[in-house]
């Protein structure tokens, strides 16, 4: 984060909340000032983030936006402070952050230098089950060993473990009913009735910058959250690690904007 000379007081500056939120520092001036009054839940999201505030203060901090806080029995997109530690910690792995319902909620400069993906900023309401079962743009980007098959029932059955923990999500089951109206593949493996956490997989990611290049797929699910870390990785001194350097620095070069 650039910094902005000595201090008097603890706390974030306007200029560096709004370089960790994403947003610009008139908007955060406009609303320190009240004369922007109705932020999307994207940018409360961001500002929440940035702060580092816990689920009781999330809630709150919705509350005052004016919005619906995201509660216990719904599907949460609230990245805790400990999670965002780690993320700036684990930057030179292409990393996102899942909500439950496989909506993105961030993803760091290597993931997007990775996949060729925009921001959460840039492009809000991006998720993988929209991406394999109606768009179907995840095919042209990455294979998993085992195939499809293997990696679309892997999602799936999360997602059906996602909704029977979270079973008073109204927003969710109509997300997984508009799926299953429009996608037949998504409505077999949902008959199927299995459910079970979504954790890991061997993937090999299409790149247009380096070709093709195997890592390893590792989903962590964070405790009492059930937000998901997404992390690519491979063994070093392989040709795979040796692409992964060559868009590590192009991800340093170029100026994509990671989420905050």
């Amino acid at each position: 984060m650039e910094s902005y000379g000595r201090r008097r007081t603890a706390g974030l500056r306007r200029e560096e909340l709004a370089q960790l939120a994403g947003v610009s520092v008139d908007y955060v001036m406009r609303l320190e000032q009240g004369r922007s009054r109705t932020p999307s839940a994207q940018i409360v999201a961001s500002l929440g983030r940035a702060l580092q505030l816990d689920r009781t203060e999330t809630d709150l901090f919705y509350r005052a936006a004016g919005l619906a806080a995201p509660g216990a029995g719904a599907v949460s997109h609230h990245i805790p402070p400990g999670v965002q530690r780690m993320l700036v910690r684990m930057s030179d792995l292409p990393l996102a952050v899942f909500a439950a319902d496989w909506t993105l909620l961030h993803s760091n400069s290597l993931w997007q230098m990775l996949f060729g993906s925009p921001s959460v900023l840039s492009a809000p309401g991006q998720n993988l089950i929209v991406q394999t079962f109606i768009d179907d743009s995840i095919a042209d980007i990455t294979t998993a060993h085992g195939g499809p098959d293997a990696f679309e029932r892997a999602l799936v059955a999360d997602l059906r473990r996602t909704a029977a923990t979270v079973s008073g999500d109204v927003r969710l089951q109509a997300f997984i009913a508009q799926i299953r109206e429009r996608s037949p593949r998504f409505e077999t493996l949902w008959n199927e009735g299995r459910a079970a956490a979504h954790q890991s997989m061997v993937k090999t990611v299409h790149s247009p910058l380096v070709g093709d290049i195997t890592l390893d797929c590792d989903v962590v699910t964070v405790p009492d959250t059930d937000i998901k870390l997404v992390v690519y990785s491979t063994t070093k001194s392989s040709p795979d690690a040796a692409k992964l350097d060559f868009l590590r620095v192009g991800a340093l070069r170029t100026p994509i904007a990671a989420d905050a």
